[in-house]
């Protein structure tokens, strides 16, 4: 089997851009670390970790330590404001409301979760987040695989079950595309309105016409 690299550069983590200017900067899976989860985010302004506890569908349940690399952050944490210059580490609970805005450019944020009181499997986003560029660069396909790969932890993850009938629509998985679509409108009702005008489920939009009446 081919060895993992050991030793990895900040400047040679994959750039994946998200909604508002934020980077992913993959770690844990370039690595092949799987005691814990530990990723990065970049911005030169603005939004650099969307606000957000770590008790909704898209998370892992994890306390998370955050390592501030490089540039300028603040943190609010449960309505309080944290000056976080490079070198500033804050941990934060589950429950505790978090998010972060770069005063910096260039400013990289290190993210490091797990379970309480255990080592546990990464974030169930991050399935989607590595999918979801090859589905945009038309391999679908290999989109699904890697999604696939998180049923094992996280099969009642909605999210997860909502992007795996995206990309498996986009390959021509129509039976594979019904059944993760169903299973997310039953876990979230909700995720009906996400499908409602979504292109990528148009391979099965006369399919699921009724569900979304």
């Amino acid at each position: 089997m081919e060895r993992l690299p050991a030793v990895l550069a900040l400047d040679d983590l994959a750039r994946i851009p998200l909604a508002e200017g934020i980077e992913y900067r993959p770690i844990r899976r370039p690595l092949g670390v799987t005691a814990f989860g530990i990723n990065a985010y970049s911005a030169d302004e603005g939004r650099v970790i969307e606000e957000h506890d770590e008790l909704g569908s898209g998370s892992g349940k994890h306390e998370e330590l955050y390592f501030v690399a490089t540039g300028h952050a603040k943190f609010v944490i449960d309505g309080t404001e944290h000056d976080a210059p490079a070198g500033t580490l804050l941990f934060v609970q589950p429950e505790q409301r978090r998010g972060a805005t770069a005063h910096a450019a260039g400013t990289t944020v290190l993210v490091i979760g797990g379970k309480p009181g255990a080592a546990g499997p990464p974030s169930p986003f991050e399935y989607w987040y590595f999918a979801g560029p090859l589905a945009e660069a038309g391999e679908p396909e290999k989109a699904y695989v890697i999604a696939s790969e998180g049923l094992q932890h996280y099969p009642d993850n909605p999210g997860l079950q909502y992007n795996l009938a995206c990309y498996a629509a986009l390959a021509g998985r129509r039976e594979d595309a019904l059944r993760h679509i169903r299973t997310a409108f039953e876990l979230r009702p909700e995720s009906r309105e996400w499908a409602r005008d979504d292109a990528d489920l148009d391979l099965i939009r006369a399919d699921i016409e009724h569900d979304l009446a």
